[in-house]
């Protein structure tokens, strides 16, 4: 009964401006924490379709810091990044961008993220 109620609660946290952005990026590297950062928007079915497979990411890896930006929302973040397609995957690392996953491949998000993970020993499941 525990899992499953652990399981409902989402581990992705939805970022809804520029501040909720440099907030989830600062306390996530106060704390030694990547960050996987999923860009999206409503009007892309890839980007929606991945949003499962995401849930899934963030509770194999319990140590990292999961984000989801909504680029018409949160214009300013995904130019920066300079995001130009969706989905695209922003992996952190102390803050940094250290990869970048441009389209819905969650076999290579799998490895890339794992890669990321086995950089922060105690990420890996």
């Amino acid at each position: 009964m525990e899992v499953q109620e652990q399981r409902t609660k989402s581990r992705v946290v939805k970022v809804d401006s520029k501040e909720s952005w440099d907030f989830h990026v600062n306390q996530a590297t106060l704390q030694g924490c990547p960050i996987v950062a999923h860009f999206t928007a409503v009007w892309c079915i890839p980007s929606v379709a991945m949003k499962p497979f995401m849930e899934e990411l963030a509770f194999m890896y319990q140590n990292m810091s999961f984000l989801t930006v909504d680029v018409d929302e949160v214009k300013e973040v995904a130019s920066k990044y300079e995001v130009k397609a969706m989905p695209t995957f922003l992996l952190l690392k102390a803050g940094v961008p250290v990869d970048k996953i441009v389209g819905a491949n969650p076999d290579e998000m799998k490895k890339r993220i794992h890669s990321l993970a086995q950089s922060n020993p105690t990420d890996i499941p």
